[in-house]
């Protein structure tokens, strides 16, 4: 029972960094840190839809294929870490909070706040949703690699959110994908109990 409080405390505050991360350095600039982030900005721009629920929806359809491919543990496990990450995006997002002193500093800082997140949210058995659940289906399903996967569809989307809204937001994009991910790579790759592992392995069976 305590392992379970901490694992779903640690899940909270996983989460809530992430969506600091997104709403005070990323979000400001039009920057996605990630496929599911990208697509949010995209309904923010086309349907003037809140952030924070434009990032709940990028997530949703693909929860329903996790609820299946991944089973319910996971799956809900991620709901919590979306749900919670989208909550701090509307909070933080309503409200100027920071005064951004560059372009560059607020992606790195966002970078790194968000590897953080997110690797606690994988040492825990979660996931931050988006394009982590389709790029693993269809890695198992074509036996790809599930990171180059993961990293061509958020180029897409990536470059999409650029043509949309500004050409530069790729390259601030591909900056931060590549810190956030050494920084993820890095906290799942440290030498503490793990609660889980976001792999194939997490498919149901």
């Amino acid at each position: 029972m305590k392992n379970t409080l901490i694992t779903y405390l640690g899940l909270l505050f996983g989460a809530a960094v992430q969506g600091i991360a997104m709403s005070l350095f990323l979000f400001p600039h039009s920057i996605p840190s990630g496929g599911a982030a990208g697509l949010a900005l995209l309904l923010n721009h086309w349907f003037q839809l809140s952030l924070g629920f434009s990032l709940w929806l990028a997530n949703a359809v693909f929860l329903l294929f996790a609820l299946n491919y991944f089973g319910s543990a996971w799956t809900f496990r991620t709901i919590i870490s979306v749900a919670t990450t989208s909550a701090t995006v509307t909070v933080f997002t309503s409200q100027n909070i920071l005064p951004h002193i560059h372009i560059l500093f607020d992606v790195l800082v966002g970078s790194v706040f968000f590897g953080i997140g997110v690797g606690i949210l994988i040492r825990l058995g979660a996931s931050s949703g988006g394009m982590v659940i389709p790029a693993l289906m269809i890695a198992s399903y074509k036996n790809w690699s599930p990171g180059k996967v993961m990293m061509g569809i958020n180029l897409f989307i990536f470059l999409l959110t650029s043509l949309v809204i500004d050409y530069k937001i790729v390259i601030y994009a591909i900056i931060c994908q590549f810190f956030s991910t050494n920084i993820i790579d890095f906290i799942n790759e440290m030498k503490l109990p793990k609660g889980g592992s976001l792999s194939l392995n997490w498919r149901k069976r």
